[in-house]
This record gives structure tokens, C-alpha cells and sequence, in this order.
């Protein structure tokens, strides 16, 4: 666009033509605002022709409906009728400031609770490299609306690794920011300080400078210097039996094996994650049963909903108080790592994605050991409250994306996107496309971010 090879109006038509072209088979998408998109366009391109510049003026982007945007129902994966919103989150506020073009909100399961975007509201969201997989959750939408070339970039939220687990499991940069850094308004806390806003992309540079617009200041990504980092492969303890799959134990290896190439010192220690759990689960509880009363129609909620709702009553009050008291002294633990090193490395995932339909039917309490199970990597960094991101660690045999995660203390934002740039700039992962993604004759994948 500032070359005035295209105009902000044929991406923005060539959004739309992506959406629909996929929405039968991907099905990123709850909510398209064809009519008003094409009008921000316009009016982009009005400015742009008037000589103004913002960071994304012009861009076509989407986001996750758990995020409020104007003449639009937030319903956050949920059946019903809800009402429609009158103004933008802040969120969203800072993308139209920057000048991006909404294309639309994309699905999420019910309140955000399963890492697989399914629900009777929407039916299944499919992962672009293998249509019979799910592209995770909570932010599955997202991340199918990148990861298929729909748009270059998409807002997700994380509360337990929910922008992490679907960038891993779609080949995309995801970042999980420190807490408070972009706002959740009109919310304050979400799921008692467990969510954060984040973003999706297929680059390093596109993530910064999404996450610059809607968090700032801006964040430069540079070399950083030699780093010392740990590579930890034990997660969390949560009352279930891990199995780190054979996959995504090369992955993490061969991404460790790429940092130490870049001349970082790289030294197997297991993380001390601590009581990390009962720190997590009265709050995730809590957060649910916040949520769910604001359905128009609890008997459409999903039963596991119901008994999480259930559990965030019973483990209200003192208990969700000292779930909350046990955060400093977590992070006072971690921190002792970070005394000792820069970064933590550790898989996003431990198994490649999940089949669609894999937790149909499943009780609460076996859904709850199911997702641990294949995700158990996660959702400690929600408790401490400070920055994760997912980089692409390759694929299996049978094509199907992998991550791995790079952890950081209070703050480190920049230090973990300088050295995914790295990583980034060995690997080109950027390059890799989906065949289930942008499928329209004529219709090219959208270029990266200006």
C-alpha cells in the first residue's frame, strides 16, 4: 500500500473473498462485517491518498469473539441471542486507531474452556494443514484465519495457553503477553487475572507490531546477545499422567539444537513450577461462572460448563482468595530460574493437534485429563502472569504443525521476540503454507504486515 501497488479496498475484498471461499471447510469465522469493512477501506484509502500514515492503516485483521466490537453480539462460542454491543473493547479501539480494517470475529469455544474450537453455536473450526484436525483453542479462529491466509494478523486471548496451543498447532508466532499490558476493558481482570489479550501471526515482525499496536510501546525486535537459557521438558504437576509424544519431544530438541547453533548456551534443568495448580483452578472455575451468567440462556450451555460453574461456586470465596495470595510466592520460586538464565524453552504442546470431535462426549473430569494430557505446558505462565509466546518448531511426518515455547520473566517481551526473530531468520517458517488454506483462483495469500 505505501507503494500504491494495492489499496486498502482489494485487500479488504480479498479478505472477504477468502472468508467465504473457506468458510465452508475452515469455518474461522462467527461474525463477517462485509458492508463495514469495505467502508473502513474506503475511508483508509481516503486518508492514505490524503497523506496519512498509521501502523496499520488500511490492514485487513481480525479478532476473537471474546472482544467486544461495536454493532456486533460478543457471545464468546455461546448459542443464543446476545445483544448487540454499542462500542468497541479497548482493544479493538487500538486496532481501528491504528487503521486497521475488522474483516470480522472469529469462533472460540463456549467461554474459551477447551483447547478444540467446536460448539453447537458454530460447529467445528478445522485446522488449515489437515482439515480432519482441530487448529486448537481457545483462539482456534484465529489462528485458522492466519494460518489459511485469510488475514495477515488476528487478536486471541490466552488463559491457559489459548493463543500458545493453536499458533503451535497451526505453524504461527502466537504471543501470551505480561498481564496488563493490553487491555481487557470493559472487563477488568478475566478469569481472575488468568487471560491476557495476545496475537497471532505468521511472522515475528507482525506480531510485534500487532502487539506494539494494541500494547504498547512499540517493541523493536533485535540480535540479542548470548542468552542462557533452559530447556525443561517435565511440566507442571496436575493429577494426571504425562506422555511427551516422540514428535513433539524432537521438535523442542531440534529447536534447543537451532539455539545453540545461534551461539546461545542451552542446559537441560527441569523448571520448579511449585503448587502451581490449586493456584489455577479455583481462579479458572471462578472465571467461568462469572462469564456464564451472562448468557441469555443457561440451558444451551454445554453440561461440562455447568459443572465448571458448579465448581467455581464451591471453590469461591476463601479458596479463590488464596489461590490468589500464592502468586507472589510462585513467582518468587520461578524466579530463582531466572536468576540462572534468560529464557526457559519448553514444548507448547505434547502431542501434535487433536482429531475434531475429540472430546465429544466426554465427562467434565475426562475432558479435563484429556486436554491436560495434550496440553500441559501452558497454563503455569497464566498463573505467574508474565509473557509466553509459541514459535514454529516444524511438522511431523504427516505434515501437521508443531511449537515450541519460549518463556520469559516479568517484562520480556522483546527478549523473547529477538530471539524468535532468530530462530525465524534460520527457519523461514513463514514460507510454509497449509493446502487447506486460501483455496480462491486468483486470490493470493495476503503479504505480511507493512
Amino acid at each position: 500500500m505505501a507503494e500504491g501497488e494495492v489499496s486498502a479496498r482489494e485487500l479488504t475484498e480479498g479478505a472477504l473473498r477468502r472468508i467465504e471461499a473457506t468458510q465452508g471447510t475452515v469455518n474461522a469465522f462467527r461474525w463477517v462485517r462485509a458492508e463495514e469493512a469495505l467502508r473502513e477501506a474506503d475511508e483508509a484509502d481516503r486518508l492514505r491518498a490524503a497523506g496519512e500514515r498509521r501502523a496499520l492503516l488500511g490492514v485487513p485483521v481480525a479478532v476473537k469473539d471474546d472482544m467486544d466490537v461495536a454493532g456486533l453480539p460478543t457471545a464468546f462460542g455461546c448459542a443464543g441471542e446476545f445483544p448487540v454491543k454499542g462500542v468497541d473493547g479497548e482493544a479493538v479501539r487500538r486496532l481501528r486507531a491504528a487503521g486497521a480494517v475488522i474483516v470480522g470475529k472469529t469462533n472460540t469455544p463456549e467461554l474459551g474452556q477447551w483447547p478444540m474450537t467446536e460448539g453447537p453455536a458454530f460447529g467445528a473450526t478445522r485446522n488449515p494443514w489437515d482439515l480432519g484436525r482441530t487448529p486448537g483453542g481457545s483462539s482456534g479462529g484465529s489462528a485458522a484465519a492466519v494460518a489459511a491466509g485469510i488475514v495477515a494478523g488476528a487478536l486471541g486471548s490466552d488463559g491457559a495457553g489459548s493463543v500458545r496451543i493453536p499458533a503451535a498447532w497451526t505453524h504461527l508466532v502466537g504471543i501470551k503477553p505480561q498481564r496488563g499490558r493490553v487491555p481487557t476493558w470493559p472487563d477488568g481482570e478475566v478469569f481472575h487475572g488468568l487471560t491476557c489479550h495476545g496475537v497471532l501471526a505468521r511472522s515475528v515482525a507482525d506480531a510485534a507490531l500487532l502487539l506494539g499496536v494494541v500494547g504498547g510501546p512499540p517493541v523493536e525486535v533485535r540480535t540479542p546477545r548470548r542468552l542462557r537459557i533452559a530447556l525443561s521438558l517435565r511440566p507442571a504437576y496436575a493429577a494426571v499422567r504425562h506422555r511427551l509424544e516422540p514428535a513433539a519431544r524432537a521438535a523442542v530438541e531440534r529447536t534447543a539444537e537451532q539455539l545453540e547453533a545461534l551461539g546461545h548456551e542451552v542446559v537441560a534443568e527441569e523448571a520448579r513450577y511449585g503448587p502451581v495448580g490449586p493456584a489455577f483452578v479455583p481462579r479458572a472455575m471462578g472465571g467461568v461462572r462469572e462469564l456464564a451468567r451472562r448468557v441469555p440462556d443457561p440451558g444451551l450451555l454445554d453440561p461440562r460448563t455447568h459443572q465448571n460453574v458448579r465448581g467455581g461456586l464451591l471453590l469461591g470465596g476463601a479458596v479463590l482468595r488464596l489461590a490468589r495470595a500464592a502468586e507472589r510466592p510462585l513467582r518468587a520460586r520461578m524466579g530463582e530460574l531466572f536468576g540462572r538464565y534468560d529464557v526457559l524453552l519448553t514444548p507448547t504442546t505434547a502431542a501434535p493437534p487433536l482429531r475434531i470431535g475429540a472430546l465429544d462426549g466426554l465427562s467434565a473430569r475426562e475432558t479435563d485429563s484429556a486436554m491436560i494430557t495434550a496440553c500441559p505446558y501452558t497454563w503455569p505462565w497464566n498463573v505467574l502472569g508474565w509473557p509466553a509466546m509459541n514459535v514454529p518448531a516444524g511438522l511431523t511426518a504427516g505434515g501437521l504443525p508443531l511449537g515450541a515455547q519460549l518463556l520469559g520473566p516479568a517484562g520480556s517481551e522483546a527478549l523473547l521476540l529477538s530471539l524468535a526473530g532468530q530462530l525465524e531468520g534460520e527457519d523461514r517458517w513463514f514460507e510454509r503454507w497449509p493446502a487447506g488454506g486460501v483455496t480462491e483462483p486468483g486470490c493470493p495469500a495476503p503479504p505480511s504486515l507493512p
